[in-house]
């Protein structure tokens, strides 16, 4: 447990601290010495999981994360909790791992929010982290994929229940995050992407009864 909480800590220094996070980690990832002992493991699987290239061109889900990482390290200011936000950006789609698969020519990952917001609970304990701290990163990685259903529309949009276990502002962040976290560079489509995170914003407020 001593050697997880250094590793953690050293993680947690560099997650809240560094411009470009992603630095450290790919650093750790290509010189062969990530660690790969409970609960690293989680993220060291991130490594090598392919994903849809049409709406995941920047490459395999730890490329992905390295670029969500930076995206909150650049907006983390905005944040009431950063450190919740940078743990949720870093472990958002530790769930991916465990639910990719293969769909008729496809590359889904269904529910993997849902098994991303238990991973990240049990990584974060195992790492000594209290119990406030896990559930309120758990949530964001829990409730994370809510912009997509509410711009899309889709069944799985559940503002009651997000509103009950996070900030939704804080979900809408690493939502903006996640959807640049893809090589965006297009200032018309960092726009675009802008906007649809105001829309989900939108959305939740009149699902809720509140004004807009």
């Amino acid at each position: 447990m001593h050697d997880t909480q250094q590793i953690f800590a050293e993680f947690d220094r560099h997650i809240n601290e560094d411009e470009k996070p992603s630095a450290y980690f790919d650093a750790l990832m290509q010189s062969g010495a990530f660690p790969k002992t409970h609960p690293f493991e989680m993220l060291f699987a991130l490594k090598g999981i392919e994903q849809n290239k049409e709406h995941h061109p920047e490459g395999d889900v730890w490329a992905h994360t390295m670029l969500v990482v930076n995206n909150a390290a650049r907006e983390k200011a905005h944040s009431q909790n950063p450190r919740a936000l940078m743990w949720a950006a870093l472990l958002h789609d530790i769930g991916k791992p465990k639910t990719t698969m293969l769909r008729r020519g496809r590359i889904t990952a269904y529910d993997h929010d849902k098994e991303g917001g238990r991973l990240a609970k049990q990584f974060l304990l195992s790492c000594g982290q209290s119990g406030e701290f896990a559930q309120r990163v758990t949530a964001l990685v829990r409730w994370h994929m809510q912009p997509l259903f509410a711009i899309k529309k889709l069944p799985f949009f559940n503002p009651k229940a997000m509103a009950k276990e996070t900030d939704i502002a804080e979900v809408a962040l690493l939502g903006l995050c996640d959807r640049l976290g893809r090589g965006i560079s297009d200032a018309h489509e960092i726009q675009r992407q802008e906007q649809n995170i105001a829309l989900f914003l939108e959305r939740c407020l009149e699902a809720l009864g509140q004004k807009v």
